[in-house]
């Protein structure tokens, strides 16, 4: 009962005791009210004084965000988050604590208000980042009213009687009272009387007098004269490093608050304005009080790693190629292995079948000897053979009118009552391919062979390649039925004789006349005549004949030149363009690609070429026959070779040339002196192959120069052409002799007709018979009844030629004198036409006649892809030395040009926009420049421009993504910026990919001279123009806007300056400013830098496009 007492009266005076505490402690709060902390000795309160001041001045940032975001947008981002960086000093609060017992509570009456800082922070944008330290004249600061809280490092107070609001923006107050040195913490600029809190990352503390310099250290300020009584005070100025740097937490030490700072541990590293020390990461050094962390080591095992793996590439390119395409090359080899024996079977087939019917009548005596002695039983059976045989045999003919329905109803009688010898003596055959004693059969009639047709007997031993491509698709069929491939399982698919056939085209023309547009010179004059499918046709004369570009004309090549006359195709008046996808052109020059094997070269060209399609095995068969038929066998694996790198000889080079028209088998197939270089036993090759290609149905023309008389009888025509593009002669090579015997010129002995002719043309050889060299084309014209022109009729009459004539030209086009400025004007215009003749040809579409159908662009594309990707593998090694020079220069910039605080690594920033683009614009040069004349060739045999574009494209971003990261591994690991690395690695991703654009213009449209000269000057202006803020000319800074170097050099600038907060704001405010940059356009920068390379290579196209040859 007495415990129970006692408890409660415990209870009681605990109670008691707390409110008593309360009230008092209530009480003392009271006494704070408004801006009097007089009497705020008691330390218990003082912590929550603090926490109501600071309170305060936090509830200011509502007052600061819409004036923030209208005036300093551009470099603050996001005001709360950016205030809470330099002024939430929440647990940070000692220096408030130390300044509320320095004032004696009156703190809130030192503090500036709204409009003070408002006034401070308007002026120094104002008048600028070097005028910031002078503020204009102001309500308490002025010429009448100078306090000693105007003077830097000191502050004042307001009258005791005055009550502060510091939320009020519209009205300064009167702050000259009790005048004293500015707390630590706090920065008091000169000019106004208040005390602005330091931002985190700044070290404020009291300063000291240098007796000997008489300056306040560390902030560089003088105490005023004639003031005894004045001190030095706190802090004077928050602006930017340069003009502040003093007010900065040094590099090497941190500053938890803005009255603190600690030196670095080891381990760990401090940057300038540090609020706390990072750790180092590994393999790193960092020694005690440093700055950055040392990460060469990081640098160092990249270059190790990069070389490495650049080494291996430079060294096993070409090794890993290889051995994948002899890995590949095993199936590509069985596949024609077992197309060549099926071609083969096929041909002995056809063989067989062929001497079996004419030979049918000893086939049935021999099979009825053997099957009856009886001759009533031997009569039967011969009539039964007799419904088989041919009706041109002698003891079964039918009557002489018989019909040609009746052959064919015979042959099919006897493909169906004989299938069972005629399969025996096959199968005998395929036994002994070589022997031909299975139809070494005596025959009844000893004329039966003479009275076969020669045409077919011709036709049939002609025709040794036809069936090494014809029927390929019942071909494919057997083998997915696994039928037997020997030769007596093939019987019943060869006893069909349906060929893929090509298209054949016959060029005729008449009175073609070509003349040189802006000199009037006739280059081609009155030619007519006809090329025809199946023969090959030799164009032959003297220098400046017009042979070239007779050819040229006839596959519509020809251009900047007036066309008159006519040019029919297959009799009718088509443009050649209709058939440009079956016609094959081979250039003089030698036009293949040199980093590509003999076969690549010959599979990308039937790949593209050959109709869409057509099954694999059979591009595969006919890439075969022709190395085979071009004697390519023993070098089908070797590099074609550059200048710099010897492959395989010329000859074999001229005849890959040639090979790259015969594996898309044409119809027309024209060539520009394909014997030239070649020793006569490769020119007899070559011209073997292509007669080959004449009984298939080609229509084969060729200039010469001096063939051998075995070659010369190989042609079947001729056309002659003399100076001035005149017809001396044109038809058959048997009967060339024959007309000019009928001249009276002669070939004597042990001399080829075609040079003793050509000799004749050009005056070196005088004929016998008084012919003159200049009525041979007369003569050619009378022969032919063609019309002779009007100022070549005295050459007809037999009149000499006078001294000013001239049968190249009209006869007033050189009795005109023109002025220098006349000529130069003719000049001029005969550029423009001929320019406007490029285009218009380029540019020229027509329906297409050739009735196939070629790859599309995403096909071709492929084809491309792994073309150009091949030839990259094999440049491997010039792509280690780009690789290379990148890493050089990475590090020599990174160790040079460091990236400084106070400009946030402006000048190392514009050396990489420069370097980067100069070394990856001429590297990206190679991408267009070295095979310029392979496109044209294979543009103009209808290969897609886009697909070869966009493949080039493709597999130029491998180096795209690559070189960024080969650069930034040396320059980032030495510079070490602030700004992250995937940032920089995005924003030098988007420069490369926007100067490549560009380095592919300068390759297109220019001569490689030039093109590298302008991709080494055009970085270096466009910076400078896109650095010239501060011009007053407008024409100017518009002009900078469409400068790459600009976007990319603020991209770099503004992802470098976002990692500045705290006491960097003003630093980074002015820099930005200055600079014209803002923080909110990096991901802008970036999309105009990736537009201008998109843009770059649209017109890049173009330009390939409208600048073939």
């Amino acid at each position: 009962m007495r415990g129970g007492k006692n408890c409660r009266c415990r209870r009681a005076y605990v109670v008691s005791l707390f409110l008593v505490v309360f009230l008092s402690f209530l009480r003392r709060t009271i006494s704070v009210d408004g801006d009097d902390f007089s009497q705020t000795n008691n330390p218990t309160v003082l912590p929550l004084v603090t926490e109501l001041i600071y309170g305060r001045l936090s509830n200011l940032t509502s007052l600061f965000r819409d004036d923030i975001s209208r005036s300093l947008g551009f470099c603050i981002k996001d005001v709360d988050a950016e205030w809470n960086g330099a002024f939430n000093f929440t647990g940070k609060l000692d220096f408030l604590t130390s300044c509320i017992e320095k004032t004696k509570g009156d703190l809130t009456r030192r503090i500036c208000t709204v409009a003070e800082i408002k006034f401070y922070f308007s002026s120094f944008f104002e008048n600028g980042p070097t005028d910031g330290n002078y503020l204009r004249p102001n309500k308490n600061c002025n010429l009448t009213s100078w306090a000693s809280g105007c003077e830097p490092g000191w502050g004042c107070s307001v009258a005791t009687d005055q009550k502060v609001d510091l939320k009020t923006s519209k009205e300064m107050p009167s702050r000259t009272h009790d005048c004293q040195p500015c707390c630590e913490g706090f920065f008091c600029p000169q000019g106004i009387t208040c005390m602005i809190p330091c931002p985190l990352g700044s070290y404020c503390p009291l300063a000291e007098l240098n007796k000997t310099t008489g300056i306040c250290d560390p902030y560089n300020y003088q105490i005023p004269p004639r003031q005894p009584n004045h001190t030095c005070g706190g802090a004077d100025i928050w602006a930017d490093f340069e003009r502040s740097s003093e007010m900065f937490c040094s590099a090497g030490s941190y500053c938890p608050t803005t009255i603190k700072k600690m030196p670095c541990s080891s381990g760990h590293y401090c940057r300038t304005g540090s609020t706390a020390e990072r750790e180092c990461a590994k393999l790193t050094t960092c020694p005690k009080s440093t700055a950055a962390q040392n990460i060469h080591a990081y640098g160092i095992i990249l270059i190790a790693a990069v070389s490495t793996l650049l080494i291996l590439i430079y060294n096993c390119s070409d090794q890993v190629l290889t051995t994948r395409e002899k890995r590949k090359a095993k199936s590509r080899e069985a596949a024609a292995r077992h197309a060549r024996e099926t071609a083969q079977a096929r041909e002995r087939w056809k063989s067989a079948k062929n001497v079996a019917k004419k030979r049918a009548v000893g086939l049935q005596q021999q099979l009825s000897r053997t099957f009856s002695r009886q001759k009533s039983r031997m009569q039967q059976d011969q009539s039964k053979v007799m419904n088989q045989a041919k009706p041109d045999t002698v003891s079964a003919l039918p009557p002489l009118d018989t019909s040609s329905s009746s052959h064919q109803s015979s042959s099919v009688s006897k493909e169906k009552k004989e299938p069972s010898s005629l399969t025996k003596m096959m199968r005998a055959i395929d036994e002994d391919p070589n022997s031909q004693g299975g139809f070494n059969i005596e025959i009844g009639n000893k004329n039966i062979k003479k009275q076969a047709p020669r045409v077919k007997e011709m036709h049939t031993r002609s025709q040794i390649f036809k069936y090494a491509y014809g029927q390929l698709e019942k071909e494919k069929a057997m083998q997915q039925q696994n039928k037997n491939l020997t030769f007596s399982g093939v019987i019943s698919m060869a006893t069909d004789t349906e060929t893929r056939t090509r298209p054949r085209i016959e060029v005729a023309f008449k009175d073609l006349t070509l003349t040189l547009k802006g000199t009037n010179k006739h280059l081609l004059r009155c030619v007519s005549g006809k090329i025809m499918p199946g023969r090959v046709s030799a164009v032959m004369g003297p220098s400046g004949a017009g042979k070239t570009t007779f050819l040229s004309a006839l596959v519509g090549k020809a251009t900047g030149c007036t066309m008159t006359g006519s040019i029919l195709i297959n009799g009718k008046d088509e443009s050649i363009h209709s058939y440009k996808k079956i016609i094959g052109f081979v250039p003089q020059d030698d036009i293949v690609h040199g980093n590509l094997t003999v076969e690549e070269n010959l599979r990308f060209s039937a790949r593209c070429r050959l109709p869409a399609d057509m099954p694999k095995p059979d591009r595969v068969l006919i890439v075969e026959r022709v190395i085979e038929s071009l004697g390519l066998q023993t070098v089908r694996d070797s590099l074609v070779g550059t200048v710099e790198k010897r492959g395989i000889s010329g000859g074999q080079r001229k005849r890959v040339n040639v090979g790259l028209e015969m594996v898309m088998e044409p119809s027309l197939l024209i060539l520009d002196e394909p014997t030239s270089g070649l020793d006569s036993s490769s020119s007899l090759l070559l011209l073997r192959a292509l007669r080959r290609e004449a009984l298939e149905g080609v229509n084969i023309s060729m200039v010469v120069h001096q063939p051998s008389y075995a070659l010369f009888k190989m042609f079947d025509d001729l056309i002659l052409l003399a100076k001035g593009g005149l017809t001396v002669y044109h038809g058959s090579v048997k009967k060339v002799e024959e007309y000019f015997s009928g001249l009276g010129i002669t070939v004597p002995e042990r001399v080829i007709p075609p040079d003793h002719y050509i000799d004749i043309l050009e005056g070196i050889i005088k004929p016998t018979a008084g012919v003159n060299p200049e009525q041979l084309p007369i003569r050619w014209m009378l022969h032919n009844g063609y019309t002779i022109p009007p100022d070549m009729l005295r050459f007809a009459d037999g009149l000499e030629k006078s001294a000013n004539a001239s049968n190249t030209s009209d006869p007033s086009a050189g009795g005109t004198e023109h002025s220098f400025a006349g000529d130069l004007w003719q000049d001029v215009v005969f550029h423009v036409e001929q320019k406007r003749d490029h285009i218009e040809h380029n540019f020229a579409k027509s329906k297409d006649l050739s009735n196939r159908i070629t790859p599309g662009v995403l096909r071709q594309y492929r084809y491309y892809l792994g073309r150009v990707g091949k030839q990259r593998l094999r440049d491997a090694r010039i792509q280690a030395v780009d690789y290379l020079i990148l890493l050089l220069g990475g590090a020599c910039l990174g160790t040079l040009a460091k990236v400084n605080d106070e400009t946030f690594g402006v000048l190392g920033y514009t050396y990489t926009v420069i370097a980067v683009s100069l070394l990856c614009k001429i590297a990206a040069l190679r991408s267009f420049t070295q095979d310029k004349l392979q496109y044209w060739r294979e543009n103009a045999s209808g290969i897609s421009s886009l697909a070869y574009f966009l493949a080039k494209d493709t597999v130029d971003h491998f180096n795209t993504v690559i070189k960024p990261l080969v650069y930034l591994s040396m320059f980032y690991f030495f510079s070490n910026p602030r700004s992250s690395f995937a940032d920089n690695y995005i924003v030098l991703l988007c420069l490369v990919y926007c100067v490549t654009g560009i380095a592919y213009i300068f390759a297109i449209f220019l001569q490689p001279g030039p093109a590298q000269l302008w991709s080494v000057l055009l970085p270096v202006v466009l910076t400078l123009i896109s650095t010239q803020q501060q011009t007053e000319h407008r024409f100017v800074k518009r002009l900078g806007d469409l400068c790459y170097p600009k976007w990319a050099l603020e991209a770099f600038v503004i992802a470098n300056a976002e990692r500045y907060s705290g006491v960097w704001l003003i630093t980074r405010c002015g820099a930005l400013m200055e600079s014209g940059y803002d923080l909110g356009h990096w991901s802008v920068c970036l999309i105009l830098l990736v537009l201008m390379g998109i843009v770059s290579r649209a017109v890049a196209f173009l330009c390939l496009i409208t600048s073939q040859k």
